[in-house]
Parts: C-alpha cells; structure tokens; sequence
C-alpha cells in the first residue's frame, strides 16, 4: 500500500508545524478526457494536485518539505505541480531551510506530454542551486518512484534513502513489459538491490524516516562544540627507536583497530552512505556524515575489515571518495579521510573501469577542495589507492602507521628482484610516521603504547582528540589562506 502524503507528513513533522506554501494550481490546457481525469483525481485524493509543499520542523529544526501524492493521477508530475515543486525549492533557498523531498510518482504526465516531460529540467535546475549554496536536499523515495522523477529530483539528494519493499526505476515494469513484451528482471528495481549496489543510500521505514532526518540535520546544522582545554593531546611518547618493518607487521595485526573503532570511539551522530548514488559500491571503504567529537564532518575512510588480498580497492572506492569530497564542499563541511589500504586492485576488471584515472581524479580534487581536510594514516598505506587520501591540510599518523609506493616486498622484489630484503627496503624508503613527519608529508604522530591492537579504546580516544584539535586549527583558517597552503605544501616536498 502506497502512503499518502498526509502519512508522510505526519510521521515526519512535529505535530501542528506544518504551514502549506501552496496556491492554486495552474490552469494548463486541457481536454474535456483529461478535465474529467482531474476532477476525479481531487475527489480520489482529497489534494488538488500530485505534490504537497510547505514548511515545518523536525525536532525543533525549520525545514520545507516537497512531498508526493500517488493517488493523484500516480503521483505524476506535469506543468502545475511542476511549477509548484520549483516555487518551493527556491522559496527554501531563499529562507535558507534544508529541503527535504518525498517523491512517490509513475513520473511525467502524459496527458501533457512533452511540455511536461521537460518539467523535469526546471525542478533539476532549482534543486542544483539550492544545493550549491550549502542547504542540505534530504530525499525519501516512497513506492513506487519511476520515470522522470526518479531521473531527475528523485535522485539528486546529498543523502537518498527509501521505503522497504519499495519499487524504484527509471522505466517502470508495466512500461517495459508493453515495450519489449516480456516482463522486467525480478527483484532488480526494489529499494534493497538499489542499496546493495550503491545507488541510495538506505532502506528505511516511515517510522524511522525522523530519527534518521534527524541525525543528518544535527550534522548538517549544529555549530561545533568547543574542544576541552585538557584534550589537547600530545605526540611525546612515540618511540622512534622502533623499525619500519617492525611497524609494517604490526600494522597488518589481523586485530589492529581501523576506521570502524574510530567511528565507534568518536562519533556522536553517524547517517550512513552506500555507494556513489551511481550504482558503484565497495565493501573496502565507508563513507558517512558524522558529528565528530562535537564537528560536523564527512567522512571517508578505507576499512580493513572488508580489505583481503583478493579483495582490494578498486575503482568504485575511489569514485566514492570522490563522493565524500563533492558532498563536503557542497555542504561547506569539513573532511576526514582515513588511510588504511592493503593497496588498489590489481586487476583487468580494475584497469578496464579507471583504476588509474579515479587515483589521478581523487589527487585533483582534494589537493584544491576550499574545505578543510584532514588526512588520517591510520595503518597500512600502501601504493596509489593511499595517496588518493593523502594531500590534506593536515596529516595525522598513527605511530605504526606506514606510506610506501610499494608494499616493502613489492620495493625488494623491484630493486633486489626476491622478498628477502624487505625489511631494508621499508627502513631505506622513510616510509614511517617519524620519517614523513621529517619530510613534512606528516604533522602530528599519535603514539601507540605499544600497539594500538593492544590497547584499542585508549588508542582510538587520543587518535579522536588529535583528529578533533587539527580540524579546529584548518578550519579557523581563511579559506583562501588554507588552500593556499596546502598547495604550497606539497609544492615544496623534497626541497
């Protein structure tokens, strides 16, 4: 069963905020078929049209809202609720509220034809500029969504989620099967096979749709909360008497923390996101909105729990990070990436899909991002699919953590052609914190007492607080003053 717009209102608002930005709708040119079709539809649905906009909060917080309903002629959208999706986007805009869009629609009127279908340009166009001016566009698919409205506004979310069970898809199976007379795939157009393969972000219940706007609206709104006087950690204590190699098999620890205890130990609010939104997902990485120690941040980290030798980042990961930095300039939020990589996948399959390419567009787009980054070498960093993560406005490393072109095996293998001197090559290379920090590569050295397998939650705890006190330090810079920096930066390596 579909749920009406009235439903969705009220699960999501808090009760009696609501405030209708509606007119009448637009008189468009109409048969005496398709004037009937419309008097019967308002009667059927108790709306006079296929959207509902407005305001109201969401805990407290003012927000508009753009909510399909399906009973009116399939949700569809032509001219009139076209024109009144667009008057509510840039109404939102203009007051400055985050936008949250709830489609439920067969897609583009037919009975208006063309002029409607390009409608979907115009509703694109606003939703776009809303976005670029950092407001937040939260979007709740509702079953069944298709056709133009999922190609277009159904699908522009900084965050997309949908109804369990849902029925979401560009060509709707009732068309396909009169196209191609057979019916479409089983199970492909379902809100759980889009989640699996990265194109929305979540499956969620309409009893769950405020929790989770809630969450993201904290993250995306609240301002930070100051850092205590007593955090401000220390990288005394870490012992650089230790070897390279040494700290490359501690490192590969089958128990070392990774990105998954960071998040644990650290994060207050955590909204979730699969994939690229373009149908890319891979296990190897995460990418979340989070309120970090009290900071609202993206954050993209490299997670060894989904990393084998066999199952290595390829090139969906890396157009996931990009991604995660697309998403944080939009939002005007910081970024933290996390660097933990057994390195990128060695593969025809990679090589085919842009492995190269995405390391190279990864480089690009954060050594000139305008927000503030900060880049966390938290175990093995090894060859192109690290530094894609690596140039940050700051560098914070784990005291075993390691950077290297190469595993020191691969290094040996290249240099002496056997494994055998690998030990010497990690050390010959400089590849540990204490040598990048020498190097200017790494600023801040979290020690580890004596392994952060050992002493996971104290680890993580001071990791946190590094992390938290270098984004308060590039995030108070002038924006032009710190990509300035950065880029001089790594202009000056090795001089």
């Amino acid at each position: 069963m579909t749920t009406t717009a009235q439903q969705f209102l009220d699960a999501v608002l808090d009760p009696g905020t609501f405030l209708s930005w509606d007119r009448a709708p637009l008189v468009v040119a109409a048969d005496e078929q398709y004037l009937a079709d419309l008097e019967r539809a308002r009667t059927r649905s108790g709306v006079d049209e296929a959207v509902l906009t407005g305001a109201g909060t969401v805990g407290g917080r003012r927000v508009a809202v753009v909510v399909c309903e399906f009973a009116f002629l399939a949700g569809s959208i032509g001219v009139a609720a076209a024109e009144r999706i667009t008057l509510a986007v840039e109404r939102a805009t203009a007051e400055g509220l985050p936008l949250i869009a709830s489609p439920t629609s067969g897609g583009t009127r037919m009975q208006e034809g063309t002029a409607a279908f390009v409608q979907m340009v115009k509703i694109a166009a606003a939703v776009t500029l809303h976005k670029d001016v950092g407001l937040p566009y939260l979007v709740h698919l509702r079953h069944p969504t298709t056709g133009g409205v999922f190609a277009s506004w159904g699908s522009l979310g900084h965050v997309t989620f949908a109804e369990p069970g849902a029925l979401i898809g560009f060509l709707g199976p009732r068309v396909y099967q009169a196209l191609y007379g057979q019916e479409f795939p089983e199970g492909v157009q379902t809100a759980e096979n889009l989640f699996r393969c990265g194109v929305i972000d979540a499956v969620v219940p309409l009893a769950d749709v405020r929790g989770v706007l809630e969450r993201a609206l904290v993250v995306l709104q609240d301002d930070p909360e100051a850092t205590p006087e007593n955090a401000q950690p220390s990288d005394e204590g870490a012992d650089t008497s230790v070897s390279a190699w040494h700290s490359v098999l501690l490192s590969r620890r089958d128990d070392r923390p990774g990105v998954r205890e960071l998040l644990a130990a650290n994060v207050s609010h955590h909204i979730p996101l699969s994939g690229t939104g373009r149908g890319d997902f891979d296990s190897t990485v995460t990418l979340s909105l989070t309120r970090f120690r009290g900071r609202s941040c993206v954050l993209f980290g490299q997670d060894r729990t989904g990393q084998t030798p066999e199952n290595t980042m390829g090139p969906g990961a890396l157009r996931e990070a990009l991604r995660g930095m697309r998403l944080a300039e939009q939002l005007g939020l910081p970024l933290v990436l996390v660097i933990d990589t057994l390195g990128a996948s060695l593969s025809r399959e990679a090589e085919e899909h842009g492995l190269a390419p995405g390391i190279a567009r990864c480089i690009s787009t954060l050594i000139t991002l305008r927000t503030p980054t900060v880049s966390v070498l938290l175990g093995q960093g090894t060859g192109g699919g690290a530094l894609a993560l690596l140039p940050a406005d700051r560098v914070v490393a784990a005291q075993h953590a390691w950077l290297a072109p190469l595993p020191p095996e691969g290094a040996s293998a290249i240099v002496h052609r056997d494994t055998a001197h690998a030990p010497a090559m990690a050390e010959a290379q400089g590849i540990r914190p204490v040598d990048l920090r020498a190097a200017r590569i790494v600023d801040t050295i979290v020690p580890e007492d004596p392994d952060a397998a050992d002493e996971p939650h104290r680890f993580m705890g001071r990791l946190g607080t590094a992390i938290a006190r270098e984004l308060d330090t590039v995030t108070a810079l002038d924006p032009g003053v710190r990509q300035s920096e950065r880029l001089r930066r790594f202009r000056m390596l090795g001089q």
